[in-house]
């Protein structure tokens, strides 16, 4: 029997999926903690996530990480939730507890914290945030967002009742107010989220310019080699610190990391060699 077939099973799903850096990180985490595990990527439509998911962990799978467009159906799927998930009504990871249970919880938002604090020493305590949708993606951070403390968050997005409505269930979580774009007026951040996909033309959302000035953290989830509309409509108005979730993404998985093999990975040298990837 080969080492891959013994090693221990993991994978991630979503649709598409053939982009997903998952399996390089996580391959890196195995190397720096000596374990022997097998990670690789699963395509599935979303008709097709629930009976992919149980086929994996009724064929030996131990955890699963979960992403677009599957994370709302995971939840469902989970037969207990953290109670980080259960805030953000989503779940990107999913892990077997024995007897064909399910557990499934919500990394992302420790991901993106850990990401502005550690990584790029930011400070959110005190501070008036932006978050830029109202979806699934900013479901996920907004409540750890409002762990940290700060002075208020603002949930923009096109449609204003989802906005009000997603504020209205944060409530216990800090202080949250919903808002339409239009409804910010003159306001203006010391930090600005973009959890919003670009629109059908490749644009950035209605934000207006008043809404940063030159020393606003603007960080947008969405990560690649290439710029996105939001980080460079946040350059175009001389925003000097602009950053993709690339410290996201890697943190995250560190947190599914922890979660199913109880060790926390070292972040630094995977963050180091991404980043020299996307220089070249």
């Amino acid at each position: 029997m080969t080492d891959e077939a013994t090693a221990d099973h993991y994978a991630v799903i979503g649709f598409p999926i053939s982009h997903s850096y998952s399996p390089i990180i996580h391959a890196q985490f195995a190397e720096q903690t000596g374990h022997r595990i097998r990670y690789e990527r699963i395509e599935s439509p979303p008709e097709e996530f629930a009976p992919r998911a149980r086929e994996f962990f009724a064929t030996g799978g131990l955890g699963l990480n979960v992403t677009r467009p599957h994370k709302r159906a995971a939840a469902a799927l989970a037969d207990e939730t953290t109670p980080r998930a259960r805030v953000a009504g989503a779940v990107n990871t999913l892990t077997a507890l024995g007897g064909g249970r399910l557990q499934g919880d919500n990394t992302d938002g420790a991901g993106l914290v850990t990401d502005l604090v550690r990584n790029l020493e930011a400070r959110i305590a005190g501070r008036r945030l932006l978050l830029l949708g109202a979806g699934g993606a900013a479901r996920g951070i907004a409540a750890p967002l409002l762990g940290q403390r700060p002075a208020e968050l603002i949930i923009a997005n096109r449609d204003t009742d989802k906005a009000v409505r997603m504020a209205a269930d944060l409530a216990e979580e800090g202080v949250a107010r919903g808002s339409g774009y239009d409804e910010l007026g003159e306001e203006c951040f010391d930090i600005v989220i973009n959890a919003t996909a670009p629109g059908p033309g490749g644009e950035a959302p209605p934000l207006g310019a008043q809404a940063v000035r030159a020393g606003t953290l603007c960080y947008d989830l969405a990560y690649g080699q290439k710029p996105t509309p939001f980080t460079r409509w946040a350059r175009k108005q001389g925003v000097r610190q602009v950053y993709k979730g690339w410290g996201m993404l890697v943190e995250q998985a560190a947190e599914s990391y922890f979660i199913w093999r109880g060790v926390r990975p070292d972040t630094r040298p995977v963050l180091e060699k991404l980043a020299a990837w996307n220089r070249g």
